[in-house]
């Protein structure tokens, strides 16, 4: 074993959604989760999210995005739950963010 090697440690990698709704890895964690079927975002700790994460099969489809811009451009809507007012503007006009 490389002496050098032995007491680094690779950065962690993260798995983030792009716009274009692909995944890719990346050094930072992303800061909004979402449901890659139900096409919503939200926060990490969205307490409707967090409910169905521990209910079980959620988690599966669980994807994280790197800001709302990125979240948007892959066609998800905003989270009723823990960003009501970018919920009540995309409800508004659906066209402007997202896709219902």
């Amino acid at each position: 074993m490389n002496p050098a090697a032995a007491g680094r440690q690779d950065p962690p990698t993260y798995t983030l959604c792009g716009p274009d709704g692909k995944p890719y890895p990346s050094s930072t964690p992303g800061t909004l989760g979402g449901h890659r079927r139900g096409r919503l975002y939200g926060r990490l700790d969205c307490p409707s999210a967090l409910r169905a994460v521990a209910r079980g099969p959620y988690a599966t489809h669980r994807v994280f995005f790197p800001d709302e811009a990125t979240a948007i451009a892959a066609g998800h809507r905003p989270c009723a739950v823990c960003l009501p007012a970018q919920y009540a503007r995309w409800k508004a006009d659906p066209e402007s963010t997202g896709t219902p």
